[in-house]
């Protein structure tokens, strides 16, 4: 099979709440992040799953406090009408000082209903 085809990162062709994550997590704006979710979401983060609306204020929450970083988007790709990925790089203090990761999101409604974030 494949690999899906990535195209240039362009916001204005994403999903709504897809987009508002992104911006959202780029500018820090980590409480707000939750507004996004359904209540029975799951996020996977380092291999580590965080599942329902807490876990995941938690994890935001860490995840701030932890590093400090600059995020650039830059290529995305629709798997199906639920499904998007959006490559990011980032840059901060955290190890190793750079990190390729793709943000994976499964969409139920107007929501996201699963994010997965890895290499």
């Amino acid at each position: 099979m494949s690999e899906t085809p990535y195209v240039p990162y362009a916001p204005e062709k994403l999903p709504a709440v897809v987009r508002h994550y992104l911006e959202t997590h780029r500018d820090g704006d980590r409480e707000s992040l939750t507004t996004v979710f359904t209540p029975d979401a799951k996020v996977t983060d380092e291999n580590i799953e965080y599942a329902g609306i807490d876990a995941i204020r938690n994890w935001l929450a860490k995840a701030a406090s932890e590093y400090t970083y600059t995020t650039d988007y830059t290529q995305q790709t629709e798997h199906s009408p639920n499904g998007w990925t959006v490559k990011a790089h980032l840059e901060g203090d955290f190890p190793g000082g750079e990190a390729d990761l793709r943000f994976q999101f499964q969409l139920e409604g107007d929501r996201v209903k699963e994010l997965v974030i890895e290499p």
